[in-house]
């Protein structure tokens, strides 16, 4: 399974013949190496509805023919506004079955609105298993003590954002890994611009000191491997 941050909160899954896209911001994102048109998926992950979550969701979708999965009220609204085809809508708790795996929709503390203004309906993390693998994707979020019973289905990989001021920062995101005890953990939600700039290095450094989860800190366009 190979994972690949584009910046800010984007990212890619490649699990077998699937690609797996989370919350794309591509063409307006200063971080991103690449374009939307350059990257291929069969699914798409939205965790809420802020423009930097959401940008290039239709245009991918519309083009690969992919399924956006999301809260209902972001589903429905591509669905409407954006003629995508393939959607599905659920809700904080709930578990989709997918060609490649599963995705559960966790809490997660934020807010939500779409880029016209339309309610985004709750924000949310997301629970991914793929080839025996858990990954947790935090979302947009702040610190709150129930991610330990997230922990609790065993985390292979954890990425949470260390940005700061509209998500928790690197002290809380230390606190995090400990409730979720991943085996390895991912910064994210950072150093797109100055009021989220942040010293990854200095971050990895607090998780290898306090915790057992083994951190990497990669640049936009670079990949780990489980």
């Amino acid at each position: 399974m190979k994972i690949t941050w584009y910046g800010h909160s984007t990212w890619l899954i490649e699990t077998g013949e699937h690609r797996i896209a989370i919350d794309p911001f591509f063409d307006d994102n200063p971080s991103a190496p690449c374009k939307s048109n350059s990257i291929n998926a069969d699914t798409i992950l939205i965790s809420h509805g802020h423009y930097d979550h959401v940008a290039d969701a239709a245009s991918i979708a519309n083009r690969c023919q992919a399924t956006i999965v999301a809260n209902f009220e972001i589903a429905s609204w591509f669905s409407s506004n954006h003629s995508v085809k393939n959607t599905i809508g659920m809700n904080l708790g709930g578990k989709a079955n997918l060609p490649w795996g599963s995705v559960k929709m966790t809490v997660a503390w934020h807010s939500s609105v779409l880029p016209d203004g339309t309610y985004g309906g709750n924000p949310g993390g997301f629970v991914i298993e793929a080839e025996g693998k858990r990954i947790y994707y935090a979302g947009d979020t702040a610190l709150f003590s129930d991610m330990a019973l997230i922990g609790k289905s065993s985390i292979d990989l954890a990425i949470l954002p260390i940005g700061d001021l509209f998500t928790m920062g690197p002290e809380d995101s230390v606190e995090a890994t400990l409730l979720v005890n991943p085996k390895h953990v991912l910064p994210t939600h950072f150093n797109t611009w100055p009021p989220i700039a942040q010293d990854a290095n200095a971050w990895a450094k607090l998780i290898q000191a306090k915790s057992s989860a083994t951190p990497h800190v990669i640049q936009p366009g670079d990949s780990i491997t489980l």
